[in-house]
């Protein structure tokens, strides 16, 4: 028998939570901060409330689905699909002394003082987006902003940080939403998998070619450092672990920033008065509001209490960010967009041991990228409907049509 939970899910993972989740999740809400389901799909119970997202979060007894997870539950025929492969051999899928391995690796190199050094390299790709932008704005008389900025912002990012060239990222593109695809919850058909298999196989021989090619001529970048580092044998990484660790990476690092841009230029837009808020809380409060991601999963590796709830072992939770983000007993009137909103800390980059490594990064160029567009489009105005990602794990914008 189904539960009140699986019933709003139910409603959630539909075409309507698609265009409006918020209003699934504050029925989630009033059922408790976690609400067990009835066991006939994958997950036994979902988490809502902040306090309770935050403490499966960090709690050591709930772990992500790793190998062992996925053998246990499914059989090793996943080994055989390129994608889960590398997902399950990465830090973002492992857990134990393989994910302290890998995340102390890129701990080293991924520092808070990299991330400051690159700030300036940050407001250089912004004006040059900025560039293109307006010559498309007065080419056309409108132009697509996730096109001609969100998504390009990021993305070169990432590439100057890793030392990925900048003519490459068109080839990226195409290959990485084949992966989201597949992430997503509604995305688990056999032609998605076949098309992200695909892609994983492409990036996985362009970043070993890379790899092989900065250990020729190194460059002070991020993947000549993880080199050097793995040949110096000062970590337990073999290549093809720096390879799956690179595409999550990646996919992580810029994928976030894009929805993290696309919604904060979006609220811009239907709020001119927004435009006056202080930056840094601006950046937090779209987090809270419009987290990029929505959800992620965990699985109690022991019996485990949650706000009352008992979690049996070997179960998954789906722990629901976005919901947390506008839990009514963290935060007073979670639906209204409050960037003056005192002590905003949003779970939108998770918690814990697989805190997102590049949090720093995001917030970062939404601090940079926000004020720089409003100075050279201060009159930067929406110039028809914004086509949402048809994507529930991660919410944001697939198209934006904005105009001066």
């Amino acid at each position: 028998m189904t539960t009140a939970a699986d019933q709003v899910l139910k409603g959630l993972f539909s075409e309507a939570g698609l265009d409006d989740p918020y209003r699934y999740y504050a029925e989630l809400h009033r059922l408790g901060p976690v609400s067990l389901l009835a066991g006939t799909g994958s997950y036994a119970a979902v988490v809502t409330g902040y306090e309770a997202a935050d403490q499966v979060l960090r709690d050591p007894r709930f772990r992500v689905t790793d190998d062992a997870y996925t053998d246990e539950r499914s059989g090793p025929a996943w080994r055989d699909h390129p994608l889960l492969a590398v997902l399950n051999n990465s830090m973002m899928y492992s857990n134990g002394s393989r994910h302290s391995q890998a995340r102390r690796l890129f701990h080293q190199v991924f520092t808070p003082r990299r991330v400051a050094q690159l700030e300036p390299d940050v407001s250089r790709l912004v004006d040059g987006l900025m560039d293109g932008l307006a010559d498309r704005l007065a080419t056309d008389g409108q132009a697509d902003f996730m096109t001609e900025f969100a998504y390009p912002l990021p993305s070169s990012v990432v590439a100057a940080l890793l030392g990925i060239p900048q003519a490459d990222l068109a080839w990226f593109r195409p290959r990485v939403e084949r992966i989201n695809d597949f992430l997503d919850v509604t995305g688990k058909s056999d032609e998605i998998l076949a098309a992200a298999d695909q892609a994983t196989v492409e990036l996985s021989e362009y970043y070993g070619s890379l790899i092989a090619e900065r250990r020729t001529k190194p460059r002070d970048d991020l993947i000549s450092q993880l080199a050097e580092a793995i040949d110096a044998g000062e970590h337990d990484v073999s290549d093809h672990d720096l390879i799956c660790n690179l595409m999550v990476l990646f996919n992580a690092s810029f994928v976030t920033t894009i929805h993290l841009i696309g919604n904060g230029m979006r609220l811009l837009l239907d709020d001119p008065a927004l435009r006056r808020a202080d930056t840094d809380n601006f950046v937090e409060e779209v987090l809270r509001y419009e987290a990029p991601v929505q959800f992620v999963a965990r699985f109690a590796a022991e019996e485990a209490e949650v706000a009352g709830t008992v979690i049996p072992p070997k179960q998954l939770v789906l722990v629901m960010l976005g919901a947390a983000n506008r839990d009514p007993r963290r935060y007073e009137e979670p639906q209204v967009f409050d960037a003056g909103r005192p002590e905003i800390r949003p779970l939108s980059f998770g918690a814990g041991p697989h805190f997102c490594l590049g949090a720093a990064l995001a917030r970062a160029e939404g601090r940079l990228a926000f004020p720089q567009l409003l100075e050279r489009f201060p009159s930067l105005r929406a110039a028809g409907d914004p086509v949402r990602n048809p994507q529930q794990f991660l919410r944001g914008y697939k198209s934006m049509p904005v105009a001066t």
